[in-house]
């Protein structure tokens, strides 16, 4: 048997009916705790959709965790240190260890806002990905 998953998170538009969070008291519509559902080993991610005028409402900053938010749609910012960083589709934002964050989907956004949040820990990632075998003489499936 293969070691993979495959889950179906529905279209964009359909983000905003997730409810999840990472505790009891975390739980909030539009956010669907990915790695929850799969069997993640290294890295970890949310599928989030906020609807205009709506913020986290909280900071927060991780001592071990590196954080990509890539956005899909709509229109936000995010809250870096001391810094705002407007976001739409296309932005990706880094986000460091240490580093305090929050972020909203703007009140004139054009729709809900929908990004990813991929979380990862531990070591630092080759430049190139050395541990990859190639066949090139594999036939694709299709």
């Amino acid at each position: 048997m293969s070691d993979y998953q495959v889950l179906e998170m529905g279209g964009l538009d359909e983000w905003r009916g997730h409810h999840g969070g990472f505790q009891p008291h975390t739980l909030r519509d539009g956010r669907r705790v990915v790695d929850h559902e799969l069997a993640m080993q290294y890295i970890g991610m949310t599928a989030n959709a906020f609807v205009p005028g709506e913020e986290a409402g909280y900071w927060h900053t991780h001592r071990d965790i590196e954080e990509m938010y890539v956005f899909l749609a709509g229109r936000g910012q995010m809250g870096l240190d001391d810094e705002v960083v407007d976001v739409g589709p296309g932005t990706v934002v880094r986000v460091g260890q240490g580093v305090w964050r929050t972020w909203r989907c703007v009140p004139d956004s054009p729709g809900p806002m929908r990004w990813f949040c991929i979380r990862a820990g531990g070591g630092e990632l080759p430049h190139l990905p050395d541990d990859a075998t190639r066949d090139e003489a594999r036939p694709s499936p299709w």
